[in-house]
């Protein structure tokens, strides 16, 4: 085989002594002793690459070296299991042995993979290692109901998604089985991101938090719980408010993400007036924070139902579907009018079936002002719901300040909307 260039040497050294450093500075904190270290990674992952190196077709060499390793490992394994912690339990966990391995594997992966293979490997290994404290600590709080969810999540991009046709299975609509369920995958995934970082990541009593994320989860659903918690707790009813407008103000961001994943185009001109109600939507909500105060609150209310419910999930595959048909018929029928019409209808419930299904383009041939148009008038109509929420879960003036900058943001899209058919190509 060709000589390996000197930048994978170096590579191999650098990574090797830095996995040892890592290591090393671990046990040292933990007051524990254990073989491996900043002298003995990178000696073994220079006794992996050679022995590669002399034989890299059948690799007897390097068997015969990861043979050896093994052994002596497993010796000093069983010598672990004699001795106990301090809470009577074997003192033999497996990182010790997997870090020698792995040091020794190092030696025969930078010279055979691409350079990012053996970084990625060492950089993980390293965060697995170093975050030992954080990770027991995370799977202490983690209820077993979450580890299902996430199970489901796996079975429904990487099981489910690539076994759909992509081809249309009706005349009705040019939606296929495949399209229909990666749109239901984008906007769960957003959703279970923003699900996972409000209950685990998000600070204790960080109610701006709570409703920013919500906000990507669901503003409706946001809207709905801080107007019932601005209800039942005047003192609390201004910075709910915030919270509320907070959350109307991300939900623009998010569907341009989302139109982003299926079209670019539609996208790069809907960016300007989304971008622009984000903006008035965060000054709004930030205006309302400081007539609030700055006083720090309890958190919104409950954590958000799961996105990846699989009820949730097929109300929004058969919402997707039936919105996508409608679309079509009614664009053959009254033309981009009607679509608008459809937007406006559609927009008190949830838009993102319609929003997905203007960017996969059901309703085709529609212009990109066209769908624009109908993107923004459904976010319009949308938050004309949530404001009529607002009134009618907090009254009518405890939530005055929610409702009229929902109803402002409603009239702004309504008047960005208008200027695209005036405008549009």
């Amino acid at each position: 085989m060709p000589v390996p260039p000197v930048q994978n040497f170096a590579l191999l050294l650098g990574l090797s002594f830095f996995f040892g450093l890592a290591f090393e500075e671990f046990f040292r904190r933990s007051g524990e002793a254990r073989p491996g270290g900043v002298r003995t990674f990178p000696l073994l992952a220079m006794t992996g690459g050679a022995l590669y190196l002399l034989d890299s077709t059948r690799l007897l060499p390097m068997a015969a070296g990861l043979l050896v390793l093994g052994a002596w490992l497993l010796l000093y394994y069983r010598d672990r299991l004699s001795s106990v912690d301090a809470t009577g339990a074997p003192d033999a966990g497996l990182i010790v042995p997997l870090a020698n391995v792995l040091a020794y594997l190092l030696g025969p992966i930078l010279l055979a993979e691409p350079p990012w293979v053996g970084v990625g490997i060492t950089v993980a290994a390293v965060l697995l290692l170093t975050g030992r404290e954080r990770l027991h600590d995370f799977a202490r709080r983690l209820e077993l109901r979450e580890i299902v969810t996430a199970g489901e999540f796996l079975i429904l991009t990487g099981l489910v998604l690539p076994l759909l046709p992509d081809r249309p299975v009706t005349s009705l609509t040019s939606i296929t089985p495949y399209k229909a369920w990666l749109a239901l995958l984008a906007v769960c995934t957003i959703s279970y991101a923003s699900y996972l970082l409000q209950r685990y990541v998000a600070p204790k009593g960080g109610d701006l938090w709570v409703a920013a994320l919500g906000g990507l989860y669901s503003s409706t659903a946001t809207t709905v719980v801080l107007a019932r918690r601005a209800g039942a707790d005047p003192a609390a009813a201004s910075r709910a408010q915030a919270g509320i407008i907070l959350a109307t103000a991300l939900m623009y961001p998010r569907i341009l993400v989302v139109i982003g994943v299926f079209n670019v185009n539609l996208a790069l001109g809907l960016a300007p007036p989304l971008l622009a109600l984000a903006v008035i939507g965060l000054a709004l909500a930030a205006w309302q924070y400081r007539r609030a105060g700055a006083s720090h609150g309890a958190a919104a209310a409950q954590p958000p139902r799961n996105p990846l419910e699989l009820n949730a999930a097929a109300l929004f595959a058969v919402l997707f579907v039936v919105i996508s048909v409608l679309s079509s018929w009614v664009k053959s029928r009254f033309g981009e009018a009607g679509i608008d019409v459809l937007a406006a209808v559609v927009g008190v419930t949830d838009i993102d079936p319609f929003v997905l299904s203007i960017a996969q383009g059901v309703a085709a041939p529609l212009s990109v002002a066209g769908a624009a148009t109908a993107v923004l008038i459904a976010a319009a109509s949308n938050n004309l719901l949530k404001a009529g929420y607002a009134a009618a879960f907090a009254g009518v003036r405890a939530s005055l300040p929610a409702a009229g900058a929902l109803v402002f943001l409603a009239l702004c899209g309504l008047g960005l909307a208008a200027w695209l058919v005036l405008h549009g190509a």
